[in-house]
């Protein structure tokens, strides 16, 4: 094998660990990340718990947590014809003075689902995935400026 060839696919292992490296940093102490979902989808410990798994530090130090905070909300149900319905947005919005959100997202996503004749625990699970996806996709929009 070529060498110029071994040395490049080595700088490029090398860049790629570096990146996976500065995500895998540990999520600040006191991240604010508020829930505004309807309980019978998704628990607010769930909510919180999905939506901070999904911010890697990267965004972290692009977004520190002292200024900006996320914010997620879930909501739907079920249709008269028992159809699930399933909305979930996760936002970023700057902090207030006292930490609080303001209700002006700088970056916004959203995904829905719908699946007839779910139980409640399918449902659950689809608000689950739902909300996973929706914080996927603000992450993905934040890193790639």
């Amino acid at each position: 094998m070529n060498p110029i060839v071994i040395v490049i696919a080595a700088a490029g292992m090398a860049a790629a660990s570096s990146v996976s490296a500065a995500d895998a940093g540990p999520t600040p102490k006191n991240p604010v990340l508020v829930d505004l979902s309807s309980e019978t989808l998704i628990d607010t410990a769930s909510a919180v718990s999905v939506v901070g798994a999904a911010i890697p530090a990267s965004v972290w130090k692009l977004y520190p947590p002292r200024k900006w905070g996320f914010f997620s909300q879930v909501s739907g149900g079920f249709t008269p014809d028992k159809v699930c319905v399933v909305t979930a947005r996760v936002m970023l919005a700057p902090l207030t003075v006292t930490n609080g959100i303001i209700m002006r997202p700088t970056e916004r996503a959203m995904a829905f689902d719908a699946k007839p004749g779910a139980t409640q625990e399918e449902c659950r699970a689809i608000a689950r995935a739902k909300l996973q996806e929706a914080a996927d996709a603000v992450v993905a929009s934040l890193v790639r400026r």
